[in-house]
């Protein structure tokens, strides 16, 4: 652990974690309930590129990648507390995370919801940037989100060119 951690009793710092972690998956099981019913019917008709991925690997990469959120939340929360600008980045990205569940799958939109990934990708790197720079390994732990969306955006703007 970085020495310039704030001290938070260890009570206190457990609690904080888990309330990361419940609220983090909350937003992706809140984002799965539309995309789920979504898959055998509208999506499973669509064309896609060649490079898709099978379907039973996006949930567990998606749980990994919210635990992976919600413990960079944590470290940066240790060092910085509740009001502060990375924090209220990291809540933006993740609202934009959700959001393209709602687009993508929920709308059957495409096409915006690859343009709505764009600005979730920037606010991603935003987001990454602050981390690294309030706390290292939050940071770190942010950069298999960004590759992940990054491959995730590329798959979006050839399911929506495959799919005029």
């Amino acid at each position: 652990m970085d020495a310039g951690l704030m001290k938070k009793p260890a009570s206190e710092s457990l609690l904080v974690l888990l309330g990361f972690l419940f609220f983090t998956l909350a937003i992706g099981f809140a984002g799965g309930r539309v995309t789920a019913p979504n898959i055998p019917t509208w999506y499973a008709f669509l064309a896609k590129p060649s490079f898709n991925p099978p379907n039973w690997l996006f949930m567990p990469a998606w749980t990994t990648l919210y635990v992976l959120m919600a413990v960079a939340a944590w470290l940066v929360w240790r060092q910085t507390g509740w009001r502060s600008r990375p924090l209220a980045l990291w809540l933006g990205q993740l609202a934009l995370n959700c959001a393209w569940s709602f687009i993508f799958f929920g709308a059957h939109a495409p096409q915006a919801a690859f343009f709505e990934l764009v600005v979730m990708w920037l606010a991603i790197l935003a987001t990454l940037i602050t981390f690294w720079r309030v706390q290292r390994w939050a940071g770190i732990l942010l950069l298999p989100y960004l590759a992940w969306v990054s491959f995730a955006g590329t798959l979006n703007f050839w399911i929506w060119q495959l799919n005029p």
